[in-house]
């Protein structure tokens, strides 16, 4: 690929993506010039957009097309997640387009129908629409109303149109539910991709593959085997120049209906008929589906929340939470949340699934730790083993890709003792460092109309059923102790105490 006028070749990663439009609300915002345009440079980068591609940007921002263009020129040189390539983005730029305007202004779909016609003109685009919702909640349904008026979402003529919604999807149950509905009055669901930027890592798509892939994990991937399940998303930052956002949200509302309850339902759901969408989303949503809602008794022993004070980050003196910009100096938001789950089903009974994410803890890293019951202690009562090491299967998310499976070997001597062993498998090594932001697999997915790493309406609100009687207790008992951890920490002391209980320990924790 070289120039605007050079037909790109199909890639090794794929075909080519169908001729389409992409048109961005909140082009000048953070998440286009950080995630979306860098993920677009990689997917040319690797031969995967067609040549008959456009991107038209929306915002209120005044700005001309050049101006657009001159904008992402200079922003893509500190955000890309490689060198660039001047050929490819040149190329890219060509196909760049703005309109500013109010959102909830009727005249700016009109202006947005025209361009996309100059597009499909220019480009060969086909009548082929993507549409990104890159903006505050509070739009989505306004922007998705407001295109179905103005005809923008009809499906006519073999053409397709579809819309990306990003997080959050509601912030309750009630909220998801009456999104769903409004939405639904103008899209069809398979038009609806519901994103989240967790599934377009590379381990978390590995998943599936790991599982059903392989005939060694799969008989043993049940009760009978499986002592318990540990996820940690864990961040070192604080919510940075997020705190407007976050005051209105907290941990739990950020990560845990969307990111990590899609990483239990992947670890845990039953082998779907295949990988398309559908069959593998039916799997997720039983899963959603067996989580029980808990008591109110239930969240007080089993919700763990926790809000960060000033503390120590590699030696540095870092803020609290309180004094973080945006935020109330009384807040009672959660900057931590860890809980213990069950999945009431055959293959889940019994174990417990142990969650966690915050802000300003000890380690920045994502994994999945799957810890098996412990082997019979008979065949060693005569040696000097104490305890045997349980085996441990980590999937590493964030920041270093990989797998991991901990067992115990013999050490070398007269004497039988067993030491820890671990097998570790990192993606970089055995296939090269990729490049990625994370959103290169959801848009190309989006664009071919593949929508298994995509949530679907029923998902969201089962996700949002789980967390709803936490968030009920929540709102009706302030907590008492905030802050209650130090910055560079693992949070509050009830969350080792979480585990504890059970005779359970957080692995990180030991690291």
């Amino acid at each position: 690929m070289t120039t605007a006028g050079t037909e790109i070749q199909a890639s090794e990663a794929g075909p080519v993506g169908p001729a389409c439009v992409m048109v961005i609300f909140g082009a000048s915002g953070d998440l286009a010039k950080r995630k979306l345009i860098p993920a677009i440079y990689n997917l040319a980068k690797r031969n995967l957009l067609p040549r008959e591609f456009a991107i038209v940007g929306v915002a209120r921002e005044e700005m001309s097309t050049d101006g657009f263009r001159h904008k992402f020129r200079s922003e893509i040189q500190e955000f890309a997640t490689a060198s660039i390539e001047s050929d490819i983005w040149e190329w890219i730029e060509q196909r760049l387009y703005y309109l500013s305007g109010d959102f909830d202004n009727p005249q700016i779909y009109n202006l947005l129908g025209d361009s996309l016609a100059h597009a499909d003109k220019q480009h060969g685009t086909q009548g082929n629409y993507l549409f990104y919702l890159a903006t505050a909640p509070s739009f989505f349904s306004r922007i998705i109303q407001q295109l179905g008026v103005a005809g923008l979402t009809h499906e006519k003529d073999g053409c397709w149109r579809r819309v990306i919604v990003e997080k959050p999807f509601g912030r309750d149950l009630e909220s998801a539910r009456s999104l769903n509905e409004e939405i639904l009055q103008v899209l069809h669901e398979r038009q609806i991709y519901r994103i989240d930027h967790y599934l377009g890592k590379e381990t978390v798509q590995n998943i599936l593959a790991f599982r059903f892939g392989n005939g060694i994990f799969e008989p043993i991937w049940n009760r009978r085997y499986i002592d318990h399940v540990q996820i940690t998303a864990s961040e070192t930052v604080g919510v940075e120049q997020r705190g407007g956002y976050y005051e209105g949200s907290g941990a739990l509302r950020d990560m845990v209906p969307n990111h990590l309850f899609q990483l239990v339902t992947l670890i845990a759901m039953e082998p779907p008929l295949s990988f398309d969408a559908d069959p593998v989303r039916n799997e997720q949503a039983k899963i959603l589906h067996a989580i029980p809602q808990l008591t109110p008794e239930e969240v007080l022993h089993r919700c763990v929340r926790g809000q960060y004070e000033e503390g120590k980050m590699d030696g540095v003196q870092v803020p609290g939470y309180r004094t973080e910009p945006g935020i109330a100096s009384d807040s009672n938001t959660e900057s931590f949340v860890a809980f213990k789950l069950n999945i009431d089903n055959w293959r889940w009974a019994d174990v417990p699934f142990y969650i966690r994410t915050g802000k300003r803890l000890a380690k920045r890293i994502t994994e999945i730790a799957i810890q098996f019951r412990r082997a019979p202690f008979m065949p060693f009562r005569k040696t000097a083993v104490e305890k045997l090491t349980p085996n441990l299967l980590v999937l590493r998310i964030h920041p270093d890709e990989g797998i991991s499976l901990r067992f115990g070997a013999k050490v070398p001597g007269p004497v039988v003792r067993l030491g820890a062993v671990d097998m570790a498998f990192e993606y970089a090594d055995y296939f090269g460092c990729t490049v990625s932001t994370g959103y290169e697999r959801l848009l190309y997915d989006c664009m071919c109309g593949d929508a298994a790493l995509f949530q679907r309406a029923d998902m969201v609100e089962a996700g949002w059923r789980v967390v709803t009687s936490v968030l009920d207790v929540w709102k009706a008992l302030p907590p008492r102790s905030f802050p209650n951890y130090p910055a560079g920490t693992w949070g509050p002391p009830e969350s080792d105490q979480l585990l504890e209980r059970d005779g359970r320990h957080w692995r990180l924790n030991d690291e």
